[in-house]
């Protein structure tokens, strides 16, 4: 009888084991799920990782490489410059060359007596003369010419000094309203107000001269290059009213125009 008692408490603590049994088996099954599942995140964040390591070495070669490239066009532009600072340096000197060689041509030719010409007297003036009562030295066309040649071949510095010298010597030529005109073109790349003044006297000294259009011409263009209108169209009308028929007249009624006058 007690054997038969015990059978069902038996029972009922295996029954009770085997619920605990496929207990503790769900929690292992639960907990290897969660650490495949984490397993899985965690390859998949470093494939993540991975590419973005990948697109950033990527685009860290692409920043290289686009340097490099700017490096070696940069290097290129730099001897480019190199070279030509170098050229324009030799320019440079040789034009230095042919200014100095110019001014001792004048120099020459303006204080070396004539060949076998008797002492010169000074006449009126204070300009020296010879026995023929000619200015004595070289010729006013030979002065001229040799000035107007270092005008056109750049050596402005030279062509001024010659032209000046001539204007000295022989005010009263014909060339000497072309000399002065020169004068102020020697001045117009470098100093306006000197190139101003140089016209405004070609204007003022020799009005029946075709180069009073000229520089009037070119006073209009010094005032609009300042900026000032006003004085430019007053330069303008003057060409156009004073000298109706000159060339410059054309020019500065399109002026006039463009300047809404």
């Amino acid at each position: 009888m007690r054997g038969l008692a015990r059978a069902p408490l038996v029972l009922g603590l295996g029954l009770a084991a085997g619920c605990a049994l496929r207990g503790d088996v769900r929690k292992v099954e639960l907990q290897v799920e969660g650490l495949r599942g984490e397993m899985a995140r965690s390859d998949t964040a470093r494939r993540a990782d991975r590419d973005s390591i990948v697109r950033l070495v990527a685009a860290v070669q692409a920043s290289l490489a686009a340097q490099q490239t700017a490096l070696t066009q940069l290097r290129g532009d730099l001897l480019t410059n190199v070279q030509s600072v170098q050229q324009q340096l030799a320019t440079l000197q040789e034009l230095t060359g042919q200014s100095q060689r110019g001014l001792s041509e004048l120099r020459n030719r303006f204080t070396a007596p004539p060949a076998a010409a008797a002492p010169a007297d000074t006449g009126r003036a204070g300009v020296p003369v010879g026995p023929s009562g000619n200015p004595a030295g070289p010729a006013p066309g030979q002065m001229y010419d040799v000035s107007l040649q270092q005008y056109r071949r750049g050596s402005f510095a030279t062509a001024r000094q010659g032209f000046q010298e001539f204007l000295r010597v022989y005010p009263t030529d014909d060339r000497a309203a072309d000399a002065l005109f020169y004068v102020g073109e020697t001045f117009a790349a470098e100093n306006s107000d000197s190139a101003t003044a140089v016209y405004q006297t070609v204007v003022k000294t020799y009005p029946s001269s075709p180069r009073a259009p000229s520089g009037l011409y070119k006073l209009g263009l010094i005032a609009e290059q300042r900026g000032d209108k006003q004085a430019a169209r007053t330069y303008y009308s003057r060409v156009v009213s004073t000298y109706p028929r000159s060339d410059e007249a054309n020019l500065a009624r399109d002026k006039l125009l463009r300047l809404g006058h």
